[in-house]
């Protein structure tokens, strides 16, 4: 009798336990169909989905997009779903705004807030007081969405633009000390050509960002700097990368006055450029330069920009040649970046011993960048030149007033 009794309870538990199991399956089913239906992402799959998994709030949510007319009760259910749905007061709130309720529609948009400290809803605050016209709390939510970045931020800055065209009053209310929000800040100022705001944003970069990650964005400030012909915010820049050891430079004038380094790809280095049938190598000797007469008969050897303050200058420089003759276009060139006119030209080099030269140029106020250039023109009635260029130095200093 007890060992039936044992069988029945047996037969029993093994019946609840495949039906439990069953029922497993069933709800695993029902939640994997739901899930497949949703992401088919259509009217008609999500109402599909919503009749299998009815409790399921976020597809309520999504399904307000589709049906514009019954929207606010869609979102009121995923809501009442899932309380902390801050997608859903954010979008009842806009209907709320568009009917003209703000207080609630305000409230919506705190509450979504309340629950999520992400981007969305600092942004939909940000928009929500921008459209009050409350500029205190525009400014408020707009440096709170700052704080949050994301990989695009070009719409806030573009609201920020609308309420002011001021972009130093913009720093100020929104800038903070986050690279990912730094960097894109730069990026929007110098698609605007706002290069004097990005001088005074990008410092902030290379004390907060890294190097690997922002040098080329900061050279590419640097060298925009440079062609404005602001020599005084690119310097000061420039200054800041050597400080804090973003690059490897000297206090010199010219920066790599020896050729030692391979240059920095920055205006305040040396372009050395390719051309068939000219080579050039940098390195302890100096620059070594060979042309092979087959080169452009109007090309540049080396190139680098110099920010100078208004004076007299004088520009010493070591360098030897083989099989070069006098006379045939090869010279160092001073050029005023403002005017793109020539402040001082060399003797053409043409050396077979190692020969130390000088020569003087000055700067005028109102220009604060030159370019040092190692030019080379064919001079008309000779052949283009073949043979070897060493540049050993070349140093400029500053000559004091008479």
């Amino acid at each position: 009798m007890t060992s039936l009794l044992h069988r029945s309870v047996w037969v029993a538990l093994r019946v609840t336990i495949a039906g439990a199991f069953c029922l497993g399956i069933w709800s695993s089913w029902h939640f994997a169909r739901a899930d497949y239906l949703g992401q088919q992402d259509s009217e008609e799959s999500i109402r599909s989905a919503i009749r299998l998994e009815p409790d399921g709030w976020e597809y309520y949510l999504r399904l307000s997009q589709f049906d514009r007319a019954g929207s606010r009760g869609l979102l009121e259910t995923s809501l009442s779903l899932y309380p902390y749905n801050a997608q859903a007061d954010i979008e009842l709130a806009l209907r709320d705004e568009g009917n003209e309720d703000f207080p609630n529609a305000e409230r919506l948009l705190l509450d979504a807030y309340a629950i999520d400290h992400t981007w969305p809803p600092r942004w939909a605050l940000a928009n929500f007081y921008f459209r009050r016209d409350d500029m205190p709390k525009f400014w408020a939510w707009a440096r709170s969405a700052a704080e949050m970045p994301t990989d695009d931020m070009g719409a806030l800055f573009d609201l920020c633009w609308r309420v002011s065209s001021d972009p130093d009053r913009i720093s100020a209310a929104i800038l903070n000390d986050k690279p990912e929000m730094i960097r894109q800040y730069i990026g929007f100022l110098l698609a605007k050509d706002q290069l004097q705001a990005v001088a005074n944003v990008a410092p902030h970069l290379v004390n907060s960002g890294d190097p690997e990650t922002d040098l080329p964005l900061i050279f590419s400030v640097v060298n925009r700097l440079v062609a404005a012909n602001d020599g005084d915010s690119a310097n000061a820049l420039w200054r800041q990368l050597i400080r804090q050891r973003w690059v490897e430079a000297d206090n010199t004038l010219p920066n790599n006055s020896g050729f030692a380094r391979k240059p920095l790809p920055v205006s305040f280095d040396w372009s050395i450029p390719v051309y068939p049938g000219l080579r050039s190598l940098s390195g302890p000797l100096g620059l070594e330069t060979e042309f092979t007469g087959t080169q452009p008969e109007e090309c540049y050897v080396a190139e680098q920009a110099v920010a100078l303050t208004p004076g007299s200058y004088s520009m010493n420089y070591a360098y030897q040649t083989s099989d070069i003759a006098p006379g045939t276009g090869l010279e160092w060139q001073v050029i005023d970046v403002r005017s793109n006119t020539i402040l001082a030209r060399s003797p053409d080099l043409s050396s077979d011993e190692l020969k130390n030269s000088a020569m003087g140029f000055s700067i005028s106020p109102g220009s604060s960048v030159v370019l040092l250039r190692l030019a080379y023109r064919r001079v008309l009635g000779t052949p283009r030149i073949s043979g070897t260029l060493t540049v050993r130095s070349i140093v400029i200093q500053a000559l004091k007033p008479s």
